[in-house]
């Protein structure tokens, strides 16, 4: 199983669990009472699972948090500091644009009977109810894990990396992604799969793959936008063919596609760079430091996806709380594991302390972000590619001062 690449575990689970409740949907609703079981039992494991991710994300937040804090205070210094604004910057106006776009455009696609709203929302109303459930209380909120996260991060930045702390934070760290990487992401196809059955046995499945195609679609759209943004204003900067540089970066768009890890693709990101004719002393810093805090692809994917799943639930969102929730979310990214899905996991507890999401729309949320993860990566690493130009040309500035 762990040789099948995830995203096609994905399509496979959904696909099962398409067929499974459209069989047992009419059958059910004919008498036979045991077509509701396999439903029901899915059912209850959709709920332990939730609620178990639900105690597991404050664990995350505080432990991905706290070390990424810990880790970039090491030694910082001015072209630390430069490069970590100019990350947050660029994933964080990544974001804005998946908003302006996400706002504008969802609205209408998903409101004029593209897609059929009446018959997705209120799903919860159309699940079979579970066998039994489990409560799994977090430790502490979200919002208390990430306060906590910042001030513990704060006192490691200013620690030696060698000390008790810092080590017992590490491997709480440590024990957090091993969590998701051996429990969490292997689980999720049957998470998924759970879901689409119970969609398709209240009839719901085909309103809610409609919905994915387009939310897709926009989001590839996007992507490319913001690369192209990118490298035109490193063109700029470089004084060279914009087209150029990106072309060159394509082999690391490739690869990403394939690991669905920034981490995995550094060798062939950092070779790239250095053809694009980056000095090597800066594709040296940048390389490791973007893979894990600049994610535009990603910040796109997650705002997109937020915006449309809280269209189809009829689930309001005002300006205010989609601002906030961008500004945080350029933070989380910092946090999110290297792994596949990462960045939607370290999403998961500002969805729903900020923007009020429940289990039911977190789970279609981890369902959209998952089908594309691989391209939100590509897109990460090779806008790195372009981002590490304004870092040298800020540098060599700050050199000849």
């Amino acid at each position: 199983m762990d040789r099948i690449p995830l995203v096609l575990r994905l399509v496979i689970a959904i696909f099962l669990g398409f067929i499974l409740g459209s069989i047992l949907g009419p059958l059910s609703r004919e008498g036979y009472v045991t077509a509701n079981v396999p439903i029901q039992l899915l059912t209850t494991f959709n709920g332990l699972f939730s609620n178990f991710l639900g105690f597991i994300v404050p664990l995350l937040i505080l432990s991905f948090v706290a070390v990424g804090i810990g880790e970039l205070g090491q030694g910082a210094g001015k072209m630390l500091g430069i490069t970590i604004f100019l990350a947050y910057t660029s994933t964080t106006l990544a974001a804005f644009l998946a908003l302006m776009v996400g706002t504008g455009v969802l609205p209408n696609f998903l409101n004029n009977g593209t897609v059929d709203l009446n018959t997705i929302q209120n799903l919860n109303e159309f699940l079979p109810s579970a066998y039994f459930d489990i409560a799994m209380p977090g430790v502490f909120s979200a919002m208390t894990a990430l306060i906590l996260a910042f001030v513990l991060g704060v006192g490691l930045a200013s620690s030696d990396q060698d000390s008790a702390l810092f080590s017992s934070v590490k491997t709480f760290q440590n024990i957090i992604e091993k969590v998701i990487t051996n429990i969490i992401i292997p689980l999720l196809p049957f998470h998924i799969a759970g879901i689409f059955a119970s969609m398709a046995f209240g009839g719901k499945a085909i309103e809610i793959m409609r919905m994915m195609a387009i939310v897709f679609a926009l989001i590839i759209v996007m992507h490319w936008t913001i690369l192209i943004v990118h490298y035109i204003v490193a063109g700029l900067v470089k004084k060279v063919n914009p087209f150029t540089l990106l072309k060159n970066m394509i082999p690391a768009y490739v690869a990403a596609i394939g690991t669905q890890s920034s981490t995995a693709t550094m060798p062939v990101t950092h070779r790239q760079m250095i053809k694009n004719g980056l000095s090597e002393d800066v594709a040296n810093f940048t390389v490791p430091l973007f893979a894990t805090i600049h994610m535009p692809g990603s910040v796109i994917t997650v705002t997109t996806c937020a915006i449309a799943v809280s269209t189809i639930m009829g689930h309001s969102l005002d300006m205010t709380q989609l601002i906030g929730f961008i500004l945080m979310l350029g933070v989380m990214m910092v946090a999110a594991p290297g792994v596949p899905g990462g960045s939607i996991m370290a999403s998961i507890g500002i969805l729903e302390s900020m923007l009020g999401f429940d289990p039911i729309m977190i789970s279609l949320m981890v369902t959209l972000y998952l089908a594309q993860d691989s391209f939100g990566t590509a897109t990460n690493v090779t806008s790195d590619g372009a981002l590490a130009f304004m870092v040298e040309k800020v540098v060599k500035k700050q050199k000849a001062s």
